[in-house]
């Protein structure tokens, strides 16, 4: 990953010396006119009489408007809204848009509001996670963004700025991995590959990495993970990376779905479907940079990430409709369609993790497309135990990471039987509540006792529009930033 020089300086606005200065502006509220949000540092005098409405600046979030820099030690100034609030949500989303949208400049200043410890948190790693950009398959005639070149730089107060950069950095490095693996081609990415990436991430770092082949998952009663990936050239794999710091007390076990391409297998997905399946492992990708994360932050919890990788491919080796499966707890699953393959993997390895009688067990995949009918492509559906579930969404809240909670309504149970084993993974023809009915079945492989949670981020895995925030087109490495904030909250439990 690329990611520029980060720090803090406590100079005040005018004597930053910097290509951009960047400040914040908060929209009028009630018909009132908006203003440039005062950086803890000391107000700009230069732009005291600068009449805002006349040159079109209107503090609406992610507008950016540049300046020349008159009166200060910068070449130029840039505006950038904040909305009608200033908190940690705002600050974080104004950093991460103005540094996604000034991708060539050398150095940038950030005097954005900075009075607490939480601001200056939320506006360094809004910087960090705005600097993204993934290069590894441009070509050698296309202009990149310079971002290891970058330097960046937000002004802080003094009793705040010591040693701020460090969990913003780590955290922003968490979601990168996460946005660069479900970036990469699928081609140049298999189960094997994923495997190799999460043996070298955790070289250096108080880690264990334990991959399984497709013969001991065979050999293991890993049916699920196995009856997916049999149709490809790539045999299937289960890494299990665990953080375990010895003065722990709670447990987190994260469980990822990771189908590396989703061709949906003999039930095939339409031309139009397929494109895009190479982030049908982000699920994976989010749990191992979480524990990463866990790991390199030095975390009172003990943290184990469970990734099932697949690659879904049709051959004439592959699962048919009709097959019969058996996973790891020993239930039975017809097959009755292969591109219901996610809940499929993730049921071997939620039963699995809950062998360990985890504290919190979390699922995370590109699960439905129900979620996204239902929930669209920003926001999560959550299902799961009701205590954790409010936990999770506290979290998710605090990182401002959009969540909702969805049923697991009992009625759906009956549509799950099967008349030749205890389940069906799918009710081919009926779509209703299709989200839901995925829950139920993974439900089932949670063992008793052990608090649980499912997080379906099928929409919010992927931006595909105009940038927003700090995120451009692509992956987002959404809920890496939650499962970190349910890590750090489980230690102080």
């Amino acid at each position: 990953m690329v990611r520029p020089t980060l720090s803090t300086t406590t100079s005040t606005p005018s004597d930053v010396d910097a290509d951009v200065l960047v400040l914040g502006v908060r929209s009028g509220t009630d018909g009132g006119a908006p203003t440039i949000a005062p950086s803890a540092a000391g107000p700009l005098e230069a732009l005291a009489d600068l009449d805002l409405g006349t040159i079109g600046v209107t503090g609406a979030k992610d507008q950016l408007v540049r300046l020349p820099g008159t009166g200060t030690a910068a070449a130029g100034i840039a505006l950038v809204g904040l909305g009608s609030a200033v908190d940690a949500a705002s600050v974080r989303a104004a950093a991460g848009s103005a540094v996604r949208q000034l991708p060539q400049v050398s150095s940038i200043a950030l005097a954005l509001p900075t009075d607490s410890a939480e601001l200056v948190d939320a506006a360094l790693e809004g910087a960090a996670l705005g600097a993204y950009a993934f290069t590894r398959h441009k070509g050698t005639g296309t202009t990149a963004p310079t971002r290891g070149d970058q330097r960046i730089e937000v002004v802080a107060p003094a009793e705040t700025a010591a040693d701020a950069t460090v969990r913003p950095a780590i955290v922003a490095d968490a979601a990168a991995l996460v946005r660069d693996l479900v970036n990469t081609a699928a081609g140049d990415l298999g189960p094997a590959d994923v495997a190799d990436v999460a043996v070298a991430q955790a070289e250096g770092l108080p880690l264990t990495v334990e991959v399984l082949d497709e013969h001991q998952l065979q050999e293991q009663g890993f049916g699920g993970i196995v009856g997916v990936g049999r149709g490809s050239e790539r045999p299937p794999r289960l890494v299990v990376v665990r953080y375990e710091p010895s003065s722990a007390s709670k447990h987190l076990a994260l469980v990822g779905k990771g189908i590396t391409f989703d061709s949906g297998g003999l039930s095939l997905k339409p031309a139009a479907s397929m494109l895009g399946m190479k982030t049908d492992m982000t699920g994976a990708a989010t749990v191992l940079a979480a524990t990463i994360a866990a790991a390199r932050l030095g975390l009172d919890t003990r943290v184990t990430a469970w990734l099932c990788l697949a690659e879904n491919m049709p051959s004439g080796s592959a699962t048919r409709p009709g097959d019969v499966l058996t996973l790891k707890n020993g239930n039975t699953v017809e097959v009755t369609n292969t591109d219901a393959e996610g809940r499929l993997v993730l049921g071997d390895g939620m039963a699995a993790a809950s062998l360990e009688q985890p504290d919190a067990l979390v699922d995370v995949a590109t699960l439905t497309g129900a979620q996204v009918v239902a929930l669209g492509d920003r926001t999560t559906g959550l299902m799961g135990s009701d205590d954790l579930v409010a936990r999770v969404r506290a979290v998710a809240d605090a990182a401002a990471e959009p969540i909702w909670p969805m049923p697991l309504p009992e009625e759906l149970d009956a549509r799950l039987a099967s008349d030749v084993a205890d389940m069906v993974n799918a009710t081919v023809g009926n779509p209703a509540g299709g989200m839901l009915l995925a829950g139920k079945f993974l439900e089932r492989f949670v063992g008793e006792g052990v608090p649980w949670a499912h997080l379906d981020i099928a929409g919010p895995s992927e931006h595909k529009g105009g940038g927003y925030g700090w995120l451009g087109k692509g992956a987002t490495g959404v809920m890496v930033r939650t499962l970190i904030g349910l890590a750090e909250e489980l230690q102080s439990k």
